[in-house]
């Protein structure tokens, strides 16, 4: 069997082993892959993994061999899910291999904005602690989470992680969430999402890209929120609406944006976010701790196999 990995750079940049995927048959594995180059590499190919690199019903219809595809993400709108019933290839996805690691994130990014930990580390450097006349140094409010309102969107296995954590905080948590509410644990309460706007001084945004809830956060919604509650991004960067983020923060009424994702990745270097005060945004690394991407390529090879083996796994569409 002939296995072709697209983009297997940022999954595993070489600290890693691709042992497993190559017990399946024979792997080749591209750093990077441009569209135009990917029916020429993956032409005689029985099976593709591919976590960024797009397949369209063109290149499915181009590769007659072709009969499995593996993404290296939970998320699949890379592939033409509709094309490739048609093709009748297989497509499966790596499910909730990050949850840890991007709750971990959410809560760096909260705790960043009230604690303004990268803030004071900063400070120290330039010697302001040193020459304090106190043996404390602040120039910022310090915010305690316990007592405070976390606004939760969407409940799937990151959202429901990370409300629970908040709890532990002595945090009051509500969420925007189809659950129903018996089904929800003690602490953590159900309301809609404009319910959300008004109550949280946190609001996390952990719900899926769709049609609904594209630009969910907007100048109308973040117009809703408390004035200086703060905004956290570990779902899709297409969530908000960034230059009304931008301008928020400008204005005051958001007190901070973490995120850790953007609309375009990498985004423009005029994005109005990368300059924006109080802005704090990582490069979309919350799922690319070394943990979550052994997982990763565990499952990716073990989807493979399961396939080979003819039962496969972990199918979506």
């Amino acid at each position: 069997m002939k296995i072709v990995v697209l983009d297997g750079y940022s999954v595993n940049p070489g600290d890693l082993s691709w042992g497993a995927l190559e017990e399946c048959g024979e792997v080749t594995v591209y750093d990077r892959t441009a569209a135009e180059d990917v029916l020429a590499r993956v032409n005689d190919a029985d099976a593709v993994l591919t976590n960024k690199v797009v397949i369209t019903e063109e290149v499915m219809a181009g590769l007659a061999k072709l009969k499995y595809i593996g993404v290296l993400a939970t998320g699949y709108n890379v592939v033409d899910i509709d094309a490739a019933k048609k093709h009748g290839i297989v497509v499966t996805n790596v499910p909730a291999y990050s949850t840890n690691s991007v709750v971990q994130m959410t809560f760096a990014h909260i705790l960043n904005m009230t604690n303004r930990v990268a803030h004071y580390a900063r400070e120290n450097r330039e010697g302001k602690w040193s020459a304090s006349a106190d043996f404390c140094y602040w120039d910022t409010p310090l915010d305690e989470l316990a007592g405070r309102t976390l606004g939760v969107v969407g409940l799937g296995n990151i959202g429901y992680k990370v409300a629970c954590i908040a709890r532990d905080f002595g945090m009051d948590v509500f969420a925007c969430t189809s659950k129903n509410s018996a089904d929800l644990p003690a602490g953590i309460q159900k309301t809609t999402f404009n319910g959300l706007l008004g109550i949280s001084d946190i609001l996390t945004l952990h719900c899926p890209l769709t049609a609904k809830t594209k630009e969910m956060m907007n100048k109308l919604t973040i117009g809703r929120m408390k004035p200086g509650a703060l905004l956290v991004n570990t779902g899709r960067g297409g969530l908000v609406n960034e230059d009304d983020v931008a301008a928020a923060l400008a204005s005051g009424q958001l007190g901070g944006y973490g995120a850790d994702v953007m609309q375009d990745e990498p985004p423009r270097a005029d994005n109005p976010l990368l300059a924006a005060k109080n802005a704090y945004i990582t490069p979309h690394i919350a799922w690319a701790t070394t943990a979550a991407r052994k997982r990763l390529i565990a499952v990716a090879a073990a989807n493979v196999k399961a396939f080979v083996g003819g039962s496969p796994v972990n199918v979506v569409g």
